[in-house]
Protein backbone atom coordinates (compact mmCIF):
# COMPACT_ATOMS: atom_id res chain seq x y z
CA UNK A 1 0.00 0.00 0.00
CA UNK A 2 1.09 3.92 -0.26
CA UNK A 3 1.92 5.98 2.22
CA UNK A 4 -0.81 8.68 3.41
CA UNK A 5 0.60 12.55 1.53
CA UNK A 6 -1.56 15.16 3.26
CA UNK A 7 -4.14 16.32 1.06
CA UNK A 8 -3.44 19.48 -0.90
CA UNK A 9 -5.16 22.51 -1.59
CA UNK A 10 -5.26 21.75 -5.11
CA UNK A 11 -6.94 18.32 -4.56
CA UNK A 12 -9.82 19.52 -2.51
CA UNK A 13 -10.45 21.24 -4.95
CA UNK A 14 -10.35 19.04 -7.59
CA UNK A 15 -13.52 17.98 -5.64
CA UNK A 16 -14.66 21.13 -5.08
CA UNK A 17 -14.66 20.67 -1.30
CA UNK A 18 -12.22 21.37 1.29
CA UNK A 19 -13.20 18.76 4.25
CA UNK A 20 -13.89 20.33 8.20
CA UNK A 21 -12.54 19.44 11.56
CA UNK A 22 -13.03 15.77 12.21
CA UNK A 23 -12.61 15.61 15.90
CA UNK A 24 -16.22 16.65 16.74
CA UNK A 25 -16.93 12.51 15.78
CA UNK A 26 -15.64 9.52 17.83
CA UNK A 27 -15.86 5.99 17.82
CA UNK A 28 -16.89 3.90 20.95
CA UNK A 29 -16.77 0.07 21.26
CA UNK A 30 -20.07 -1.55 20.49
CA UNK A 31 -20.34 -5.12 21.55
CA UNK A 32 -17.09 -5.32 23.07
CA UNK A 33 -16.98 -8.65 24.89
CA UNK A 34 -18.06 -10.53 21.53
CA UNK A 35 -15.06 -11.96 19.73
CA UNK A 36 -14.95 -11.04 16.13
CA UNK A 37 -12.17 -11.65 13.29
CA UNK A 38 -11.83 -9.81 9.80
CA UNK A 39 -16.11 -8.58 9.97
CA UNK A 40 -17.64 -7.80 6.68
CA UNK A 41 -21.05 -6.85 6.98
CA UNK A 42 -23.92 -6.81 9.44
CA UNK A 43 -27.50 -7.37 8.47
CA UNK A 44 -30.92 -7.19 10.72
CA UNK A 45 -33.43 -9.38 9.26
CA UNK A 46 -36.86 -8.36 7.90
CA UNK A 47 -38.64 -10.82 10.66
CA UNK A 48 -39.22 -8.27 13.71
CA UNK A 49 -36.72 -10.31 15.67
CA UNK A 50 -34.66 -7.20 16.57
CA UNK A 51 -31.68 -9.44 15.66
CA UNK A 52 -27.93 -8.36 14.61
CA UNK A 53 -26.12 -10.94 12.54
CA UNK A 54 -22.30 -10.27 11.71
CA UNK A 55 -20.73 -11.91 8.66
CA UNK A 56 -17.05 -12.66 9.13
CA UNK A 57 -14.80 -13.40 6.45
CA UNK A 58 -13.72 -16.75 7.19
CA UNK A 59 -16.67 -18.09 7.35
CA UNK A 60 -18.88 -17.50 10.74
CA UNK A 61 -22.16 -15.42 10.96
CA UNK A 62 -22.78 -14.45 14.76
CA UNK A 63 -26.15 -13.81 16.20
CA UNK A 64 -24.82 -10.38 18.57
CA UNK A 65 -26.58 -10.69 21.79
CA UNK A 66 -29.34 -8.15 22.83
CA UNK A 67 -26.82 -7.09 25.86
CA UNK A 68 -24.31 -5.38 23.97
CA UNK A 69 -22.06 -5.41 26.71
CA UNK A 70 -22.44 -9.66 26.78
CA UNK A 71 -19.90 -11.88 25.44
CA UNK A 72 -23.06 -14.51 24.15
CA UNK A 73 -22.86 -14.56 20.57
CA UNK A 74 -24.46 -17.54 19.37
CA UNK A 75 -23.08 -19.24 16.27
CA UNK A 76 -25.79 -18.99 12.90
CA UNK A 77 -23.71 -20.39 10.14
CA UNK A 78 -20.15 -22.18 9.94
CA UNK A 79 -18.10 -22.89 7.15
CA UNK A 80 -15.11 -22.15 8.12
CA UNK A 81 -14.18 -25.98 6.75
CA UNK A 82 -14.58 -25.24 3.06
CA UNK A 83 -10.89 -23.63 2.68
CA UNK A 84 -12.15 -20.54 1.33
CA UNK A 85 -9.02 -18.81 1.38
CA UNK A 86 -6.02 -19.50 -1.40
CA UNK A 87 -3.22 -21.07 -0.10
CA UNK A 88 -1.17 -18.34 -0.44
CA UNK A 89 -2.27 -16.72 1.87
CA UNK A 90 -3.76 -13.50 -0.35
CA UNK A 91 -6.82 -12.50 1.37
CA UNK A 92 -9.69 -10.98 -0.73
CA UNK A 93 -12.17 -13.93 -0.79
CA UNK A 94 -14.07 -15.80 1.44
CA UNK A 95 -17.72 -15.41 3.15
CA UNK A 96 -18.54 -12.18 2.01
CA UNK A 97 -22.09 -11.37 1.70
CA UNK A 98 -25.07 -11.52 3.57
CA UNK A 99 -29.24 -10.68 2.87
CA UNK A 100 -32.46 -12.49 4.41
CA UNK A 101 -35.08 -12.75 1.80
CA UNK A 102 -37.88 -9.89 2.48
CA UNK A 103 -40.50 -12.71 3.21
CA UNK A 104 -37.85 -14.62 5.73
CA UNK A 105 -40.22 -14.03 8.43
CA UNK A 106 -42.05 -16.75 6.84
CA UNK A 107 -39.89 -19.08 4.59
CA UNK A 108 -36.96 -19.12 6.83
CA UNK A 109 -34.61 -17.99 3.35
CA UNK A 110 -31.23 -16.36 3.68
CA UNK A 111 -28.62 -15.98 0.73
CA UNK A 112 -24.71 -15.55 1.00
CA UNK A 113 -22.11 -14.94 -0.95
CA UNK A 114 -18.62 -16.98 -0.75
CA UNK A 115 -15.28 -18.23 -2.09
CA UNK A 116 -14.62 -21.72 -3.22
CA UNK A 117 -11.01 -23.26 -4.37
CA UNK A 118 -9.62 -25.55 -7.03
CA UNK A 119 -11.36 -23.93 -8.93
CA UNK A 120 -11.29 -21.26 -7.42
CA UNK A 121 -14.45 -19.74 -7.80
CA UNK A 122 -17.74 -17.71 -6.22
CA UNK A 123 -20.74 -19.51 -5.05
CA UNK A 124 -24.03 -17.66 -4.21
CA UNK A 125 -26.27 -20.25 -2.21
CA UNK A 126 -30.12 -19.98 -0.74
CA UNK A 127 -30.15 -21.70 2.84
CA UNK A 128 -32.58 -22.06 5.33
CA UNK A 129 -33.04 -21.47 9.32
CA UNK A 130 -33.93 -24.52 11.06
CA UNK A 131 -37.37 -25.09 11.79
CA UNK A 132 -36.70 -25.88 15.59
CA UNK A 133 -33.59 -23.48 16.28
CA UNK A 134 -34.18 -19.85 14.81
CA UNK A 135 -30.44 -18.99 15.46
CA UNK A 136 -28.85 -21.99 13.56
CA UNK A 137 -29.09 -22.59 9.79
CA UNK A 138 -29.95 -25.91 8.46
CA UNK A 139 -26.42 -26.76 6.45
CA UNK A 140 -28.58 -29.40 4.27
CA UNK A 141 -30.85 -27.63 3.02
CA UNK A 142 -28.04 -25.06 1.11
CA UNK A 143 -29.51 -24.74 -2.46
CA UNK A 144 -26.63 -23.76 -5.33
CA UNK A 145 -27.98 -20.57 -6.98
CA UNK A 146 -24.68 -19.85 -8.79
CA UNK A 147 -21.17 -20.94 -9.14
CA UNK A 148 -18.93 -18.17 -11.15
CA UNK A 149 -15.51 -18.77 -12.05
CA UNK A 150 -12.84 -16.23 -10.46
CA UNK A 151 -9.17 -15.58 -12.81
CA UNK A 152 -7.54 -14.37 -9.55
CA UNK A 153 -7.86 -14.07 -5.68
CA UNK A 154 -8.92 -10.00 -5.59
CA UNK A 155 -11.53 -8.20 -6.97
CA UNK A 156 -14.62 -10.36 -5.65
CA UNK A 157 -16.77 -8.12 -4.39
CA UNK A 158 -19.80 -10.01 -2.67
CA UNK A 159 -22.00 -7.91 -1.82
CA UNK A 160 -25.83 -8.99 -1.57
CA UNK A 161 -28.96 -7.44 -0.85
CA UNK A 162 -32.69 -7.10 -1.80
CA UNK A 163 -34.16 -3.96 -3.98
CA UNK A 164 -37.44 -2.53 -3.04
CA UNK A 165 -38.33 -4.29 -6.18
CA UNK A 166 -38.44 -7.78 -4.64
CA UNK A 167 -35.07 -8.88 -6.34
CA UNK A 168 -32.22 -10.14 -5.39
CA UNK A 169 -28.88 -7.64 -6.12
CA UNK A 170 -25.15 -9.12 -6.64
CA UNK A 171 -22.37 -7.37 -7.16
CA UNK A 172 -19.03 -8.98 -8.45
CA UNK A 173 -15.84 -7.31 -9.14
CA UNK A 174 -13.44 -7.80 -12.19
CA UNK A 175 -12.05 -10.93 -11.62
CA UNK A 176 -8.06 -9.29 -10.02
CA UNK A 177 -5.05 -8.33 -10.48
CA UNK A 178 -4.63 -4.82 -12.19
CA UNK A 179 -5.90 -3.43 -15.53
CA UNK A 180 -8.55 -5.30 -16.11
CA UNK A 181 -6.46 -7.71 -17.58
CA UNK A 182 -9.40 -10.13 -18.61
CA UNK A 183 -11.13 -7.01 -19.93
CA UNK A 184 -14.16 -8.38 -18.33
CA UNK A 185 -15.54 -5.07 -17.00
CA UNK A 186 -16.70 -4.20 -20.60
CA UNK A 187 -17.74 -8.03 -21.79
CA UNK A 188 -21.97 -8.41 -21.35
CA UNK A 189 -21.03 -12.63 -21.83
CA UNK A 190 -18.79 -12.01 -18.06
CA UNK A 191 -20.60 -11.41 -14.99
CA UNK A 192 -17.07 -10.40 -13.76
CA UNK A 193 -17.16 -6.40 -13.26
CA UNK A 194 -20.96 -6.35 -12.81
CA UNK A 195 -24.52 -6.15 -10.67
CA UNK A 196 -26.84 -8.75 -11.31
CA UNK A 197 -30.40 -8.81 -10.63
CA UNK A 198 -32.22 -11.79 -9.96
CA UNK A 199 -35.48 -13.28 -8.88
CA UNK A 200 -34.82 -16.01 -5.94
CA UNK A 201 -39.16 -17.20 -5.85
CA UNK A 202 -38.71 -18.69 -9.50
CA UNK A 203 -36.22 -20.99 -11.95
CA UNK A 204 -36.45 -20.60 -15.53
CA UNK A 205 -35.09 -22.81 -17.73
CA UNK A 206 -31.79 -24.46 -16.09
CA UNK A 207 -31.51 -21.63 -13.95
CA UNK A 208 -32.21 -21.82 -10.23
CA UNK A 209 -33.11 -18.19 -10.28
CA UNK A 210 -35.76 -16.38 -12.54
CA UNK A 211 -34.86 -13.97 -14.82
CA UNK A 212 -36.67 -10.35 -14.04
CA UNK A 213 -38.43 -9.29 -17.21
CA UNK A 214 -36.94 -5.77 -17.69
CA UNK A 215 -33.33 -6.45 -16.95
CA UNK A 216 -31.71 -4.94 -19.93
CA UNK A 217 -29.48 -7.16 -21.47
CA UNK A 218 -33.02 -10.17 -21.02
CA UNK A 219 -33.61 -10.83 -24.84
CA UNK A 220 -30.16 -9.57 -26.57
CA UNK A 221 -28.00 -12.76 -27.51
CA UNK A 222 -24.62 -13.00 -26.75
CA UNK A 223 -25.26 -11.78 -23.08
CA UNK A 224 -25.60 -12.73 -19.43
CA UNK A 225 -28.95 -11.53 -18.91
CA UNK A 226 -28.72 -11.48 -15.43
CA UNK A 227 -26.92 -8.18 -15.90
CA UNK A 228 -28.54 -4.95 -14.30
CA UNK A 229 -25.12 -2.80 -14.54
CA UNK A 230 -21.43 -3.35 -15.40
CA UNK A 231 -18.14 -0.93 -16.15
CA UNK A 232 -17.40 -2.07 -12.50
CA UNK A 233 -13.99 -2.56 -10.85
CA UNK A 234 -14.50 -3.58 -7.21
CA UNK A 235 -17.86 -2.22 -5.94
CA UNK A 236 -17.39 -2.32 -2.29
CA UNK A 237 -20.83 -1.48 -0.57
CA UNK A 238 -24.04 -1.11 -1.99
CA UNK A 239 -27.10 -0.02 -0.18
CA UNK A 240 -30.82 1.42 -1.06
CA UNK A 241 -31.51 4.45 -0.16
CA UNK A 242 -35.53 5.04 1.26
CA UNK A 243 -36.63 6.64 -2.29
CA UNK A 244 -34.86 3.11 -3.84
CA UNK A 245 -31.71 4.97 -5.24
CA UNK A 246 -29.37 2.13 -5.50
CA UNK A 247 -25.60 3.96 -3.97
CA UNK A 248 -22.49 1.79 -4.76
CA UNK A 249 -18.53 2.24 -3.91
CA UNK A 250 -16.25 1.37 -6.58
CA UNK A 251 -12.56 0.93 -5.76
CA UNK A 252 -9.94 2.51 -8.07
CA UNK A 253 -6.75 1.45 -8.87
CA UNK A 254 -4.13 3.80 -9.31
CA UNK A 255 -5.49 7.24 -8.89
CA UNK A 256 -9.11 7.60 -8.37
CA UNK A 257 -11.81 6.39 -5.97
CA UNK A 258 -15.62 6.86 -6.97
CA UNK A 259 -19.07 6.53 -5.12
CA UNK A 260 -21.75 5.75 -8.00
CA UNK A 261 -25.44 5.91 -8.41
CA UNK A 262 -26.58 2.73 -10.19
CA UNK A 263 -29.22 2.61 -13.12
CA UNK A 264 -30.36 -0.40 -14.88
CA UNK A 265 -28.47 -0.68 -18.07
CA UNK A 266 -25.56 1.65 -16.97
CA UNK A 267 -22.16 1.48 -17.58
CA UNK A 268 -19.97 3.23 -15.56
CA UNK A 269 -17.23 3.22 -17.69
CA UNK A 270 -14.06 0.42 -15.67
CA UNK A 271 -11.68 0.20 -17.65
CA UNK A 272 -12.16 2.26 -20.28
CA UNK A 273 -12.20 4.81 -17.38
CA UNK A 274 -10.94 5.53 -13.93
CA UNK A 275 -13.58 7.34 -12.01
CA UNK A 276 -14.49 10.37 -14.93
CA UNK A 277 -11.39 10.32 -16.81
CA UNK A 278 -10.12 8.04 -19.67
CA UNK A 279 -7.90 5.09 -17.62
CA UNK A 280 -4.28 5.63 -19.80
CA UNK A 281 -3.63 2.11 -20.02
CA UNK A 282 -6.87 1.47 -21.93
CA UNK A 283 -5.42 2.29 -24.93
CA UNK A 284 -8.20 0.43 -27.63
CA UNK A 285 -10.88 3.07 -28.24
CA UNK A 286 -14.22 1.91 -26.79
CA UNK A 287 -17.31 1.22 -28.86
CA UNK A 288 -19.00 3.76 -30.42
CA UNK A 289 -22.29 3.70 -29.07
CA UNK A 290 -20.82 3.11 -25.30
CA UNK A 291 -22.14 5.88 -22.98
CA UNK A 292 -20.80 5.77 -19.41
CA UNK A 293 -21.97 7.41 -16.53
CA UNK A 294 -19.68 9.87 -14.33
CA UNK A 295 -19.38 8.99 -10.53
CA UNK A 296 -21.07 11.80 -8.31
CA UNK A 297 -18.10 12.04 -5.97
CA UNK A 298 -14.40 10.59 -6.38
CA UNK A 299 -11.18 11.37 -4.37
CA UNK A 300 -7.67 10.68 -5.33
CA UNK A 301 -5.35 8.84 -3.89
CA UNK A 302 -3.69 11.53 -1.85
CA UNK A 303 -6.75 10.88 0.56
CA UNK A 304 -7.50 7.21 0.48
CA UNK A 305 -6.87 4.43 -1.51
CA UNK A 306 -9.57 1.72 -0.98
CA UNK A 307 -13.23 2.89 -0.29
CA UNK A 308 -15.73 1.56 1.43
CA UNK A 309 -19.23 2.19 0.58
CA UNK A 310 -22.40 3.01 2.87
CA UNK A 311 -25.54 4.02 3.59
CA UNK A 312 -27.72 7.40 3.91
CA UNK A 313 -27.96 8.25 7.53
CA UNK A 314 -31.24 8.20 8.96
CA UNK A 315 -31.08 8.03 12.82
CA UNK A 316 -31.93 10.14 15.26
CA UNK A 317 -28.52 10.54 17.76
CA UNK A 318 -26.35 12.70 14.98
CA UNK A 319 -28.70 15.16 13.51
CA UNK A 320 -25.94 17.02 11.45
CA UNK A 321 -25.50 13.83 9.47
CA UNK A 322 -28.98 13.57 8.94
CA UNK A 323 -29.19 12.57 4.99
CA UNK A 324 -25.72 11.77 4.60
CA UNK A 325 -23.77 9.16 2.85
CA UNK A 326 -21.60 7.75 5.15
CA UNK A 327 -18.78 5.95 3.91
CA UNK A 328 -14.71 5.74 4.48
CA UNK A 329 -11.17 4.91 3.23
CA UNK A 330 -10.44 1.50 4.39
CA UNK A 331 -6.70 1.97 4.14
CA UNK A 332 -6.23 5.44 5.39
CA UNK A 333 -8.70 4.56 7.95
CA UNK A 334 -11.19 7.67 7.06
CA UNK A 335 -14.98 8.48 7.64
CA UNK A 336 -16.90 10.74 5.69
CA UNK A 337 -20.69 12.56 5.46
CA UNK A 338 -21.49 13.33 1.81
CA UNK A 339 -24.48 15.49 1.39
CA UNK A 340 -25.81 15.01 -2.44
CA UNK A 341 -28.66 16.77 -3.96
CA UNK A 342 -29.91 14.29 -6.59
CA UNK A 343 -32.50 17.05 -8.45
CA UNK A 344 -29.42 19.44 -9.21
CA UNK A 345 -26.70 16.24 -9.42
CA UNK A 346 -24.14 17.97 -7.80
CA UNK A 347 -22.45 17.50 -3.55
CA UNK A 348 -23.56 19.78 -1.23
CA UNK A 349 -20.69 18.82 1.29
CA UNK A 350 -18.39 16.19 2.01
CA UNK A 351 -17.57 16.57 5.57
CA UNK A 352 -14.37 14.39 7.05
CA UNK A 353 -16.15 13.30 10.38
CA UNK A 354 -13.59 11.17 11.93
CA UNK A 355 -9.90 10.08 10.86
CA UNK A 356 -7.87 7.23 12.72
CA UNK A 357 -4.82 7.25 14.30
CA UNK A 358 -1.61 6.16 11.40
CA UNK A 359 0.44 3.83 11.70
CA UNK A 360 4.59 4.52 10.42
CA UNK A 361 3.83 3.94 7.11
CA UNK A 362 0.82 5.96 6.72
CA UNK A 363 -1.98 3.41 6.99
CA UNK A 364 -5.00 3.72 9.62
CA UNK A 365 -4.77 2.00 12.88
CA UNK A 366 -8.41 1.22 11.80
CA UNK A 367 -9.45 -0.20 8.36
CA UNK A 368 -13.38 0.42 8.05
CA UNK A 369 -14.67 -2.82 6.24
CA UNK A 370 -18.54 -1.69 5.90
CA UNK A 371 -20.47 0.50 7.56
CA UNK A 372 -24.07 -0.61 8.83
CA UNK A 373 -27.41 0.07 10.48
CA UNK A 374 -28.15 -0.94 13.81
CA UNK A 375 -31.97 -1.44 15.27
CA UNK A 376 -31.96 2.39 15.67
CA UNK A 377 -30.19 3.63 12.49
CA UNK A 378 -27.49 4.42 14.10
CA UNK A 379 -24.00 3.92 12.54
CA UNK A 380 -21.97 0.52 13.38
CA UNK A 381 -18.43 0.93 12.08
CA UNK A 382 -16.51 -2.97 11.02
CA UNK A 383 -13.43 -2.33 11.55
CA UNK A 384 -11.46 -5.43 9.48
CA UNK A 385 -8.83 -5.87 12.75
CA UNK A 386 -11.45 -7.30 14.61
CA UNK A 387 -13.94 -4.90 16.17
CA UNK A 388 -17.66 -3.38 16.24
CA UNK A 389 -17.59 0.62 16.30
CA UNK A 390 -20.17 3.21 17.04
CA UNK A 391 -20.07 7.13 15.22
CA UNK A 392 -20.84 9.30 18.22
CA UNK A 393 -20.17 12.66 19.00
Amino acid sequence: MKPRLKPTLLSALAVGLLAVDASAYTLKPAYPNVATELPTSAVIPPDGSNRLFLLQQRGKILVLPKDESSADAKVFLDLTDRAMEAKDGKFEEGLLGLAFHPDFAKNRKLYIYYSQQDPKRSIVSEFQVSESNPDQVDLKSERILLEVPQPFWNHNSGNLLFGPDGYLYIAFGDGGKRDDVTRTAQNVFSVLGKILRIDVNSKQGSRQYGLPADNPYINVNGTRPEIYALGLRNPWGLSFDADGTLWCADVGQDIWEEINLIEKGGNYGWSYREGARPFPIRTDAPPADAKFIEPIHEYPHSDGISITGGFIYRGEKLPKLKGAYIYGDWAFGKIWALKYDKAGKKVISNELIFQAPLNPKGQGLMKPSAFCEDLNKEILVLDWNGKILRVEE
